[in-house]
């Protein structure tokens, strides 16, 4: 936590920072971000937590997507779907609506633009969510793995994405004035527990936060994350086993007394 605290050492060791953006020594308080409580009330009569995939058709490197959908990462999110559920009673109402293809033809232009509404009117739908999960896998080159072991299993390693609604400009870091978002340090910090939380728990796990200058999904509500399961060099199994140690980190953030 002291060496948290130093701005440099955070900057460098739990972020990788888009060339398009800046983190600000005034974005984050460590010490407030790491005790901002998120706890939820766990229960499985009505959703808290809403995982959807605004790639939707994200696969890994041996899915068979002629199988549908859960042969990629709207599999993994099923995963961790039933894990938070049946492990630790929080319900979760996982969406694999479909927003990177338009009339059956891949299209990822303007994907955000189309879940965007689509997580609107389920939130509207069920206001009981208090959690919003938009899940990826990343884009790597093809010599690259993300893997760790965890309990004897090769899993896929999990990134973490904050947008800050932040855009380089000769030399000034400014707000993207059409990119509102009221909760950036609170996404911040949720972001940066489950980050700390997953180096105390399963060291090796995390790739260390990656900082967009866009908004992605994040102005919904201050429990809003963007989680990069893996990457397509990585198995579709390795991106499952991933869903066993990042429930329980969500778990141990979210719940006042975790399972």
């Amino acid at each position: 936590l002291e060496k948290m605290k130093d701005f440099s050492y955070l900057k460098s060791n739990f972020y990788t920072i888009d060339s398009r953006t800046s983190l600000l020594e005034g974005d984050i308080n460590v010490s407030e971000a790491l005790s901002m409580d998120f706890s939820i009330k766990p229960t499985l009569e009505e959703p808290r937590i809403l995982i959807f995939h605004t790639h939707t058709h994200e696969d890994f490197v041996d899915s068979d997507m002629s199988k549908g959908l859960q042969e990629g990462i709207c599999g993994v999110g099923e995963e961790l779907k039933d894990i938070l559920e049946k492990k630790y009673g929080i319900s979760v109402l996982h969406d694999m609506s479909i927003y990177d293809a338009v009339n059956g033809v891949l299209q990822r232009e303007g994907a955000y633009e189309r879940s965007g509404p689509g997580v609107e009117k389920i939130l509207k739908q069920y206001p009981s969510i208090e959690v919003c999960i938009d899940m990826h896998r990343d884009g790597i080159p093809e010599t690259m793995r993300l893997i760790t072991e965890i309990d004897g299993k090769t899993c896929a390693k999990v990134m973490l994405v904050n947008g800050i609604c932040r855009l380089n400009k000769d030399g000034q870091a400014e707000p993207v004035s059409w990119l509102e978002n009221k909760y950036i340090k609170e996404n911040l910090a949720f972001s940066l527990q489950i980050h700390t939380l997953a180096g105390q728990k399963f060291p090796g796990f995390m790739r260390k936060n990656y900082l967009n200058p866009y908004r992605f999904i994040f102005h919904y509500m201050p429990r809003s994350a963007l989680i990069e399961v893996g990457a397509q060099t990585n198995t579709k199994q390795e991106a499952l086993n991933a869903m066993e140690p990042l429930a329980k980190i969500l778990a141990e953030v979210l719940l006042e007394d975790t399972p």
